[in-house]
């Protein structure tokens, strides 16, 4: 009997053993998939038992009965190619021969194990569906590799999973709707990945999590109602493209980040209850109305970011603010009135940012109250809107039933007849152009524009020629302002004493008065904040129907401050612009071009986008002049182009508006003086920014003590994607505007931490 039992322990000896070396076996082919990262060097020259081999910061191994339960390894292969296309990069990824399906299937054989993290090892490849034969993880993290295509949707299979992290990777297909089975998940984080479609419903049916986080993606539509998730105490869902209202948030939330999104409508009241909330972002949204006094108060509340939104009307004078409250931002929106003392700004303690708005006070530059004024007008308005709408409905039925249907088709059945000859006039005289008068005057303007007051618009005033000399004392040199493509500059002050800027054109081209007057009254309707607004016109003359010459003058709005090149120039160095002030510019002019593209229909392209062309107002505001020239002097480029001018792949090039955007990122990176050394020079030159040694030769010094080297970043990146020379490489209007509001983003707060350790 005593030999038996020594038989047994021998062979569970031998059997354990020979357990432990199989589990040492599958680590050393792990290792091998993952092309022997230093971090598990260790392995080669270690006798002992790899369970009790201690934890070090870039590698963890621990076991249970001897199988293994937790392998976690950080390697240096950090994930940051903008333009990864699906394939192995030299020093970046692991080799062309990598298989990341290997890789999942040698991982499955670990059938103990509880965590795994694999997080910046350069792993790339779509991942695999068998990914859920993991079926014991509690805890996967997969962060900064090159992961890309889909989520599986079998990952909802791994039940046991509690956290589950993919940040930084490339996954760009929408995220699985069945996601509800991980009944036992706390933490859900997709940071920085590109996956669209919208929030999946299902995620809020898992009612175990407390931290959500899929910032930096491309989600769109709906954020649904999340207040059934009452363990959520982390939401961020920055950078994305939800367009809904804010939804219902449930009462435990600690954390909202919400901003860079299209969110719309009024701050919900609920959120003005969730007395656990310490940080708030809802900044550079769409959000409208007054702010809910309530959130300054709230009982936990320290961070609270409301900037770039078009929030109206006045915060109470007697507001309160929570003592725990340490940084406020309302800057950039349409708020009036006096500034509530517990937003003073005069505690150390407290850093409040109020800039842009409409407010009573002296600190920090504000608007006009006329910059507020649409908004907070359209605010108090719009309780009577229905009514209004009802009472006009009602007396337009009456006056038609009184006039009677026989009244009705006499006025109208001339009408109709005279219209369509005057647009099949217009369609004659010019049939040939891209953009036809008929189409213009039957531009569609959308609700973007409608926002920003632009229907309704009176057509183009017409000045008489008497009234432009008299404004420009017979055109003297004096009021000369300069000269360019677009013909000569005048500065001129009108009977009222209001000053306007007066453009000269001359044309080639044969227009008849009435297809002229159509593509000015169209120009005149684009109204926009950081647009130079069209006043008028004068047509010297009328404009004969033969092939010679005729001048047409432009009265625009006089922007007394000089324009952005001016800004950028050593040679005034009390008016050189800082980093944070040039992104702000810059915004302002995308948000412009944006405006023109997608505003109205048709777009208007091809704008003259320079830095002459960007021409700052009192506060600093940036203006773009000389937009919409090619409606008017289309037809004359054309014949220009038949000519021994540019050819037409050429000028497609130079008037492609997100290039030449891109030389003016350029230029505000590397200042006039530089960038006056041509686009050839400045495409050499866009490698330099690869490195630290080459930002510091070729960046302007400026730029370099007055930025935060993450936002410099963010700009290098969408400068080089403009200026790529294959057109459907360039990004949109919106992509340039959303990466320049991020780096302001950046910048903010880059430079509230340097404020905060100033005074500190």
């Amino acid at each position: 009997m005593g030999f038996f039992y020594l038989f047994l322990l021998v062979l569970f000896s031998w059997s354990c053993h020979g357990l432990q070396t199989y589990q040492t076996q599958l680590l050393l082919q792990i290792r091998k998939h993952l092309e022997y990262p230093s971090q598990l060097q260790i392995l080669d020259n270690y006798n002992g038992d790899l369970c009790n081999l201690s934890a070090m910061s870039n590698l963890t191994i621990s076991c249970q009965d001897n199988f293994v339960t937790e392998f976690k390894i950080r390697g240096d292969k950090v994930a940051n190619v903008s333009d990864f296309n699906g394939y192995a990069i030299p020093s970046k990824t692991l080799s062309k021969t990598f298989s990341i399906d290997s890789l999942v299937t040698t991982l499955t054989r670990l059938t103990s194990l509880k965590v795994l993290s694999l997080v910046s090892l350069g792993i790339w490849g779509p991942l695999p569906d068998k990914i859920h034969r993991l079926y014991s993880l509690e805890f996967l993290d997969l962060s900064s590799n090159f992961m890309f295509g889909s989520i599986p949707p079998q990952i909802s299979r791994m039940v046991k999973l509690q956290t589950l992290t993919l940040d930084g990777n490339y996954f760009n297909d929408t995220i699985p709707n069945t996601l509800d089975s991980l009944s036992n998940l706390s933490v859900l984080s997709f940071r920085g990945n590109r996956l669209k479609g919208q929030f999946p419903s299902s995620i809020c049916r898992i009612s175990s999590l407390t931290d959500v986080a899929m910032c930096h993606n491309k989600l769109s539509g709906k954020l649904p109602d999340l207040s059934s998730l009452t363990r959520l105490r982390v939401l961020d869902v920055r950078e994305n493209r939800f367009d809904s209202e804010l939804p219902v948030m449930p009462q435990g939330l600690v954390t909202a980040l919400l901003a860079k999104n299209l969110f719309s409508g009024e701050i919900p009241a609920q959120f003005g209850v969730l007395s656990h909330l310490q940080h708030l972002d809802l900044s550079f949204n769409q959000l409208s109305g007054t702010p809910p006094s309530t959130l300054f108060d709230l009982p936990s509340i320290s961070y609270l970011n409301l900037a770039s939104n078009g929030l109206s009307g006045s915060l109470p004078e007697h507001l309160t603010c929570c003592s725990k409250l340490g940084f406020v931002d309302i800057s950039n929106n349409k708020l009036v009135g006096d500034l509530p003392s517990c937003l003073d700004n005069k505690s150390d303690k407290r850093v409040v940012k109020y800039g842009g708005n409409c407010l009573s006070t002296d600190g920090q530059q504000q608007h006009q109250g006329l910059y507020c004024k649409e908004a907070n007008t359209r605010r108090s308005g719009r309780k009577i809107a229905v009514l209004v709408a009802i009472i006009v409905v009602s007396v337009l039925l009456l006056m038609l039933l009184a006039f009677g249907i026989l009244i009705l088709f006499q006025r109208c059945r001339p009408r109709q007849t005279l219209e369509t000859h005057i647009r099949q006039k217009v369609v004659q005289d010019n049939p040939t152009t891209g953009v036809s008068s008929e189409v213009l005057e039957n531009a569609r303007f959308i609700s973007e524009v409608a926002k920003l007051g632009t229907q309704g618009t009176p057509i183009c005033r017409l000045f008489s020629m008497e009234e432009l000399e008299e404004a420009t004392n017979n055109f003297d040199s004096s009021m000369f302002m300069g000269e360019g493509f677009t013909g000569k500059l005048y500065k001129g002050r009108l009977e009222n004493g209001t000053y306007v800027a007066i453009r000269s054109l001359t044309l080639q081209k044969k227009y008849s008065i009435q297809n002229l007057k159509v593509r000015l009254d169209f120009l005149s309707k684009l109204h926009h904040p950081h647009l130079v607004g069209l006043l008028g016109h004068c047509i010297a003359g009328g404009v004969q129907d033969d092939s010679g010459a005729s001048k047409v003058f432009l009265v625009y709005d006089y922007v007394p401050n000089g324009n952005y090149r001016m800004h950028l120039s050593e040679t005034c160095p009390e008016k050189v612009l800082k980093w944070s002030d040039r992104l702000a510019i810059l915004i302002d002019v995308a948000k412009a071009v944006h405006f023109l593209h997608t505003g109205v229909i048709p777009g208007v392209y091809n704008n003259q986008l320079k830095t002459n062309n960007i021409l700052l107002d009192e506060h600093r505001l940036a203006k773009l002049s000389d937009y919409g020239m090619f409606i008017i002097m289309e037809e004359n480029e054309k014949l220009e182009a038949k000519g021994e001018s540019l050819k037409s792949s050429q000028r497609k090039t130079l008037e492609d508006d997100v290039y030449n955007f891109g030389f003016i990122l350029l230029e505000s990176l590397v200042g006039p003086i530089v960038s006056g050394k041509g686009e050839t020079f400045l495409l050499n030159e866009m490698v330099s920014f690869g490195s630290q040694d080459g930002r510091k030769r070729i960046v302007d010094p400026t730029v370099l003590t007055t930025c935060s080297q993450e936002s410099l970043s963010i700009v290098v990146s969408i400068t080089g994607k403009c200026i790529c020379p294959e057109p459907s490489s360039r990004p949109s209007f919106e992509d340039v505007l959303w990466n320049l509001q991020y780096a302001a983003q950046v910048q903010a707060a880059a430079d509230a931490d340097q404020k905060s350790d100033s005074t500190s």
